[in-house]
């Protein structure tokens, strides 16, 4: 009853230290900081010295508020009174240190303390917990138990907390396995970090089952396993959990309702998420930022976002976050146009732009293809002093390799750790794929080394991205070192392994390592066939490809697509059976695209097959009439058959239409050196080596009557 207690405070004829300290504990205790650290300030006026009652309560205010230079004021005036022996003062100068971000201070308090209680204990440990500092956490709960101090709730709340921040999964369980030989009742605080350690590591079942073996539970630790259900995918037992929860009597507040919209928006389920924007409408949670924002997140995942446009629009107290939603959500679809001007639009409603939003509009532009765009927003940001974080560089780095711009991601990349960020696997996997496309095996090995000097995770993704890397590179027994580090290999580390094998020609390797795939029981898939009848159609092994692409439906279930079609295509017609290879391409149950189409016509050339080569490139010409490279295969078969006039024809249609084909182009890049090689050109300063080279390659492939094939 506060306004009574002040009432008889101020009646008071002497204001003592004690009552003093019954009303400025009362204001920390309801939350009233301010008015808490008024009266500390008052009582000194008054010429009455806070004790070591008073001064924790202070602290305690400071903390709250996060007023680290009052708080710094009191704590000068409890080493000038005596007080810092005392640990309650001691605890709570710890604990205020730890809530205002001054980790190392709390640090150096409670090392100087003389009596470390649990309190001061779980103070550091909570501490190191809010400021992100996990390992930190563990380590002090780890001198907590050898120095034999007694753990609370408190205690082992936190740890759980740490642990699953930090996935350690073994930490975890021993917590829990803590509280039970220590008697702690599963109450919600107890209960609601166990829940929270599970579902983080993704145990929901043992999540469950503590849940169920709760006597009470409140909305929050209802909301905690939902929200758990939901980031691990177990959508149908997030739905159930929230119609138990209604049995219950209990109300959906917005943390619920946030769990469901994301449910929704990750299900595209537009049904189940227009029911909970109405369950907000009713109930007037719709103003709430968390939940506008979830409700916009939901309609754009969905595809509606004008219904995004009109919740962002219908709400009245515009934040940051919800600025960042509408941003994120034309990101999602694409809308680079819509995100610019909404971007120029919330700083015009006094609204500063953070990382958050610079993200999203790059990553808007550079899903169009507008790279000099998202170029040109990455300068802005850092030239306003808006720092780049790990998302922005991932973002620009794999979007700049999926457009085609993979020199520069390469650069953006060593930037990246120039400027002291760590990358991630997305950003690592992004930049070996852009010296995958550069065949640059410097920059590749640069990435290599730098993985390896840093101890990063061997994941598969980036496994996959180096093997492939080598592998394109020229450098086929270094990808197979890697393939060989990896212990526990799934079927992609396999499928860039045997397409390794396939591009170099060695086939014998490429079919032994698919054998072995299957002896230690990894199922291929649709893209391990892809490769495995690729390295047949390059070593000629047609019984063999054929054999495969029989056992892909009958020994494996996987079914053959339009690529596996175009190998076997490929194969025939590479083994003089044209008319076995027309035959599948007539019957298959797909429309040939261009690329089986060309394949098919360059064979029609080499066996002077002119009808059936005129014929597959009407098709192709209907298919693709704007490509130049269609015309020019054409008229290679009519000077095949020596016929001039049809030549001359095609090169009288290219020239009307304005059409020219670009020249073949390849480049290898020796030591420091890029040597790039254009079709016709002899600028090289080595071309005359280079020439004499081929010529005796080609005198010494004759003397062997070796075939040379097309690949």
């Amino acid at each position: 009853a506060l306004e009574v207690a002040i009432r008889l405070f101020s009646r008071l004829d002497t204001q003592s230290v004690f009552s003093w300290a019954a009303i400025i504990g009362l204001h920390c205790r309801m939350g009233f900081n301010e008015e808490a650290l008024s009266g500390f300030c008052e009582m000194l006026e008054n010429g009455l010295f806070p004790d070591n009652f008073v001064v924790p309560n202070a602290l305690k205010a400071c903390g709250a508020l996060q007023l680290i230079g009052f708080a710094e004021g009191v704590h000068g005036y409890v080493v000038k009174m005596g007080l810092a022996e005392c640990f309650f003062v001691g605890s709570s100068l710890v604990d205020m240190y730890g809530k205002c971000g001054q980790v190392e201070d709390a640090r150096k308090v409670f090392e100087c303390m003389v009596e470390r209680n649990t309190i001061a204990w779980n103070s550091m440990i909570v501490g190191y917990v809010q400021n992100g500092m996990n390992e930190e956490a563990m380590q002090m709960f780890f001198d907590m138990r050898v120095e034999g101090v007694e753990q609370t709730l408190v205690t082992l709340s936190s740890f759980l907390s740490a642990s699953a921040n930090l996935g350690a999964l073994e930490e975890g369980r021993q917590a829990h396995a803590l509280a039970i030989l220590c008697g702690f009742e599963l109450d919600n605080i107890l209960g609601s970090s166990i829940i929270n350690f599970y579902t983080k590591v993704g145990l929901v079942e043992d999540a469950e089952l503590v849940f169920a073996s709760m006597l009470e539970k409140d909305v929050v630790t209802w909301n905690l396993l939902i929200c758990g259900c939901v980031q691990n995918g177990e959508f149908q037992k997030a739905f159930n959990l929230c119609q138990l929860m209604k049995s219950e009597n209990l109300r959906f507040d917005s943390v619920t309702l946030t769990s469901i919209l994301s449910m929704s928006a990750d299900t595209t389920n537009l049904k189940l998420g227009k029911e909970g924007h109405c369950y907000c409408i009713r109930n007037k949670l719709e103003s709430d930022v968390a939940v506008a924002s979830s409700t916009i997140s939901m309609y754009a995942k969905c595809n509606r976002i004008s219904s995004a446009v009109q919740v962002f629009k219908s709400t009245t107290q515009r934040d940051l976050i919800l600025w960042n939603s509408m941003l994120a959500a034309y990101a999602d679809l694409s809308l680079s146009g819509e995100a610019l001007k909404l971007f120029y639009a919330m700083q015009l409603d006094s609204v500063t732009p953070n990382v958050v939003s610079y993200n999203s509009v790059i990553l808007t532009f550079l899903r169009n293809g507008q790279v000099n765009e998202a170029k040109d927003m990455f300068s802005q940001m850092q030239s306003l002093d808006v720092l780049p974080n790990l998302i922005t560089w991932t973002t620009i780095i794999s979007g700049l390799t999926q457009n085609g711009f993979a020199s520069d991601a390469i650069l953006i990349f060593l930037q990246m750790l120039e400027a002291g960020i760590e990358p991630n696997i997305v950003s690592i996997v992004s930049a070996l794929s852009a010296c995958t496309a550069l065949a640059s095996l410097q920059y590749g090995r640069t990435i290599h080394g730098y993985i390896t000097r840093h101890d990063l995770c061997l994941s598969v993704p980036v496994v996959t991205s180096l093997v492939d890397m080598y592998a394109k590179c020229g450098c086929i027994y270094e990808a197979k070192k890697v393939f060989d580090l990896v212990v526990k290999k799934d079927v992609a580390v396999y499928n860039a392994m045997i397409s390794g094998y396939a591009s170099h020609g060695l086939a014998v390797e490429a079919l032994s390592l698919f054998k072995h795939m299957e002896d230690v029981a990894i199922q291929p898939d649709n893209i391990t066939f892809t490769c495995i009848l690729s390295a047949c159609n390059h070593a000629g092994l047609v019984s063999e490809g054929l054999e495969f692409f029989s056992d892909m439906v009958s020994k494996h279930g996987v079914k053959p697509g339009l690529e596996h079609y175009g190998c076997i295509v490929s194969m025939l017609s590479r083994s003089d059976n044209l008319e076995k290879a027309y035959e599948l391409l007539r019957t298959m149950p797909y429309e040939p695209d261009a690329h089986i189409l060309v394949s098919l016509v360059a064979y029609c050339k080499e066996r002077n097959e002119i009808g059936l080569g005129e014929y597959l490139l009407e098709q192709l010409l209907k298919m693709e009439p704007d490509n130049a490279g269609n015309y020019t295969a054409l008229s290679n078969v009519y000077a095949s058959a020596g016929m001039w006039d049809a030549v001359t024809e095609m090169r009288k249609i290219m020239k009307e239409k304005g059409m020219h084909k670009n020249p073949g182009c390849s480049w290898i890049q020796i030591g420091q050196e890029l040597n790039v090689f254009v079709a016709g050109d002899v600028s090289h300063p080595r071309t005359e080596e280079i020439l004499a080279t081929l010529a005796l390659l080609r005198m010494e492939m004759h003397f062997i009557e070796y075939d040379p094939r097309i690949y």
